[in-house]
């Protein structure tokens, strides 16, 4: 049963790990200059719902680097199979749209996962987290992988070029990752900008992960769920929909 979602699963989690200096390592070395840097000039001046600086940031890098390698894990795969003409050897099998969707979006969270823990474990180096609602940031962490994920795959179908899928992270998924709350709290910004980031998706992935380490957060995580689940079945729809037709992949 489903052999073929295995096979194609095995496929892309293998794909990064093969070359998991540069998929796993390198972020997480990114997060620790982001912590080190900010951490060295704005500690002890700011705090943030109470916390030190460094630990209110730490759970924004950890989501953030999760997210945007969730992103980046499918959408190169299906840009680099289009290229260089073997994403037909995945098309050529009996591998159904929903198990070729699965397949793309499980190893997506995986890897940001897979990041996640390990940006957690370095900055604990610096700042011993705590975990308020452990489950919380086990959700929201899935969930905003599975979403970004998604995307990778919209970005990786749409694309033809490398650039055209650089053009789609560099002016789409890094401005709403960056101006999500990942370096600050909403709260800090002036009314306007405040309802401007309610229709940020990513800040509710970022508010809703943060209160899982300290039960505080911007908005009730209940809400964020429930964005961040709406969000995931309309984007998956729309991904199933452009799978289902075949659209630059087939034709």
């Amino acid at each position: 049963m489903l052999i073929g979602f295995r096979t194609l699963l095995y496929k892309e989690t293998l794909r990064f790990w093969k070359v998991s200096f540069q998929t796993v390592a390198a972020p997480v070395l990114t997060a620790m200059l982001y912590l080190m840097i900010f951490s060295h000039v704005l500690e002890g001046h700011v705090q943030v719902h109470g916390v030190p600086y460094s630990t209110f940031l730490i759970p924004g890098l950890v989501m953030m680097s999760a997210l945007q390698n969730a992103f980046a894990n499918s959408s190169s795969s299906l840009i680099q199979s289009k290229v260089t003409g073997s994403v037909v050897f995945v098309l050529l099998p009996p591998i159904s749209y929903v198990e070729f969707f699965l397949a793309y979006v499980l190893a997506a969270i995986l890897r940001g996962l897979m990041v996640a823990l390990g940006v957690l474990l370095v900055t604990m180096w610096f700042v011993v987290p705590t975990f308020a609602a452990p489950w919380w940031i086990l959700m929201f962490i899935v969930v905003g992988g599975g979403i970004m994920g998604t995307l990778g795959m919209v970005a990786g179908i749409w694309a033809d070029k490398f650039d055209q899928l650089a053009g789609f992270q560099n002016f789409l998924i890094m401005p709403l990752t960056m101006l999500s709350g990942v370096f600050y709290s909403i709260h800090s910004l002036p009314e306007f900008w405040q309802r401007v980031s309610r229709f940020n998706p990513v800040f509710y992935m970022i508010d809703g992960f943060r209160f899982g380490f300290f039960g505080v957060s911007d908005v009730p995580p209940e809400t964020s769920l429930a964005v961040l689940a709406t969000s995931f079945l309309l984007v998956s729809a729309a991904t199933l929909a452009l799978l289902r037709s075949g659209y630059k992949l087939r034709s």
